[in-house]
């Protein structure tokens, strides 16, 4: 099977894990899809073959999030690579993901919404989001106070609304601003939520009551 590859801390132990499983022969015949650069990298270097979106669509993609809702809809993209992240989930039959107790809210937006924008004219694109009511801050490296730059080139805006309870309509208002290329809403993505919790891990199913 062909298997998206996701970003992040969490991300990379169910790759570490498919590595393993490949090596031993317990697992055969499963390509990945990374969804970032740092994820490829960690892929060759345990022995996942990869493959890119041209030539196969994931069956199932694995990866984690910053933010679970209810109805198990998701904020991603804090780690910076929410825009190939999204492009690969919405390509494939289903997104699997693994997080731990603390990503499930009531409501999202407790903390930050990632928004994947085009450098150029990136101050308008800022003024614009603030208008849907949240507070956009350009998100800058850590090491230095230049802007972060993802994968693809663009910038980040990190944007903190009060609270977000209609997830599905603020991404479509996001999707509307030019120059913002994708937020970090996933909206009716979600197959499947592992949650790993002091007492044991619980599997939340989409359409599940």
């Amino acid at each position: 099977m062909v298997l998206g590859l996701g970003s992040g801390t969490t991300a990379s132990f169910a790759v570490l894990r498919i590595g393993e499983l490949l090596l031993s022969g317990e697992l055969n015949d499963v390509r990945g899809i990374p969804t970032s650069e740092a994820t490829a990298r960690l892929a060759r270097e345990n022995g996942i073959p990869l493959v890119g979106l041209d030539d196969a669509h994931p069956d199932l993609t694995i990866d984690g999030a910053d933010e679970i809702s209810p109805e198990l809809d998701l904020i991603k993209g804090r780690g910076g690579a929410l825009l190939r992240e999204k492009i690969v989930a919405a390509a494939g039959e289903g997104l699997v993901v693994i997080v731990d107790g603390s990503k499930m809210v009531d409501t999202l937006g407790e903390g930050p919404l990632p928004v994947e924008v085009d450098r150029f004219g990136y101050g308008a694109t800022l003024k614009a989001l603030a208008s849907l009511g949240c507070e956009p801050g350009l998100r800058l490296l850590q090491s230095e106070p230049h802007p972060f730059v993802t994968d693809g080139g663009n910038y980040t805006a990190d944007c903190l609304f009060p609270s977000i309870p209609d997830p599905a309509a603020l991404e479509t208002e996001i999707r509307s601003i030019p120059g913002a290329l994708e937020c970090g809403l996933f909206v009716g993505l979600t197959r499947a939520v592992v949650v790993a919790r002091e007492g044991g891990v619980e599997t939340l199913e989409a359409g599940s009551p």
